[in-house]
């Protein structure tokens, strides 16, 4: 991949690039947790990076621009082989949004996986994701879960400290719940604007809860009650992780409604001329919270597939069809 494929013929201005959205515009996010390699400690390996050029690339073609990491990923080596790629090719740092979290601590030796949304730990991993991303400052950063034992004021001073510093320009969270964005929304001066939670035809509870209450099935749903409207009210981004399902409506099928749903997504995906993909990803984008689906998958020719996601628009699924989608998947009829 040369620098031309990657940027165009030029690069934007400084001031433009100011000026770009850094989040809450992104129809579509890639994902970065299979970049990498394996799931173990060894160095990544030139294939990795070559592979991971691949990915960029078809998620460029198809209109995707905002990339999304965390520091576990790969124990790191998602973020290093994409700094990789953007050092081999000058100028597309610009054009992009770069998004990744931090706050998980993985299992290693005498330490158990833990949560970490200590002041200190927050800095040192950015710091860390930055030098193997090979950029000068994140466009979001994201606190991938909760921590009980983290004061909000604390994570607030660090948060704010990491904005001064223009080494992060917006924040959010990821995993968290109304109370919770509050809480800490409460003690931090700059805004939160995203919240990225699993999401997906498949993972419908953030919707069950919306319309199961005053029923007795209100109790089985388990999503915290307000998080979607809390978020909707206070302009706060949703994105969604696992919005795919694992392609259990374009690919796999396990169960009953799942053939059910998957066959219904072939109809409709022919009758508009597109794919199965985007018609899994524009049932998520129809919905008013504005959710951007953060897709997971490193085969460029399923990136490619969710094109029109990135590009086209999720009103050509109608109202009826929408509520088909829903009642399909979930197998009974709405209360």
């Amino acid at each position: 991949m040369t620098s031309t494929d990657m940027h165009g013929p030029a690069v934007e201005p400084a001031a433009q690039q100011t000026a770009r959205p850094l989040v809450g515009a992104e129809r579509l996010v890639l994902g970065c947790m299979g970049l990498g390699g394996d799931w173990d400690r060894n160095p990544w390996k030139a294939a990795d990076v070559d592979a991971a050029e691949a990915v960029i690339e078809a998620a460029l073609e198809s209109g995707i621009t905002a990339f999304d990491h965390a520091d576990i990923y790969r124990h790191g080596k998602a973020e290093a082989v994409f700094g990789e790629v953007l050092a081999r090719a000058p100028g597309l740092r610009e054009r992009i949004t770069l998004q990744s979290k931090c706050g998980i601590r993985l299992a290693d030796g005498d330490r158990p996986g833990m949560y970490d949304l200590r002041g200190p730990s927050i800095v040192r991993r950015v710091e860390e994701s930055l030098e193997r991303l090979r950029t000068d400052h994140l466009d979001v950063l994201l606190l991938h879960r909760p921590d009980p034992l983290a004061d909000p004021a604390e994570i607030a001073a660090a948060l704010e400290s990491l904005h001064r510093q223009g080494l992060v320009r917006r924040f959010g969270v990821s995993n968290m719940n109304a109370a919770q964005i509050a809480r800490l929304q409460d003690r931090l001066a700059l805004p939160l604007v995203v919240n990225q939670l699993e999401m997906s035809l498949l993972r419908r509870d953030w919707l069950e809860d919306g319309v199961l209450v005053n029923t007795p099935a209100s109790a089985s749903v388990g999503f915290p009650a307000g998080t979607v409207e809390h978020c909707l009210g206070h302009g706060i981004a949703l994105q969604a992780w696992g919005p795919l399902a694992q392609g259990r409506y374009t690919g796999r099928q396990e169960t009953p409604e799942e053939h059910a749903t998957a066959a219904l997504v072939a109809e409709l995906a022919e009758a508009r001329g597109t794919t199965p993909e985007t018609i899994v990803l524009w049932w998520l984008q129809r919905h008013p919270a504005r959710i951007a689906p953060v897709i997971g998958t490193t085969d460029p020719a399923r990136i490619r597939a969710c094109r029109d996601a990135a590009t086209g628009d999720p009103a050509a699924l109608g109202h009826e069809e929408w509520f088909r989608l829903w009642v399909t998947a979930r197998g009974a009829a709405l209360p």
